[in-house]
């Protein structure tokens, strides 16, 4: 399972940060960083979920304001939202 973050969407509400300890807030940007991550396409970034870590992915998803995170399974397709 992967999670992509759409950097550039992110409008800072940090609810996400709430939800997944992976998302920490950026105050000088503005914006939530997604750690440990590779940047897909521009503001686009990517990263594997731990088994231990999947609600807690998807919950960050399904609260972001602005639908900035997206939550594939192992096949591709897109789960959350």
């Amino acid at each position: 399972m992967r999670i992509e973050f759409d950097r550039d969407t992110c409008t800072g509400m940090f609810q996400c940060t709430a939800e997944w300890d992976a998302f920490e807030e950026n105050r000088d940007d503005g914006k939530a960083d997604l750690r440990d991550s590779e940047e897909k396409d521009e503001q686009v970034f990517v990263r594997e979920i731990p088994e231990d870590a999947e609600f807690d992915a998807k919950m960050a998803a399904r609260v972001c304001p602005v639908d900035a995170i997206e939550v594939y399974d192992d096949d591709g397709e897109r789960i959350v939202p």
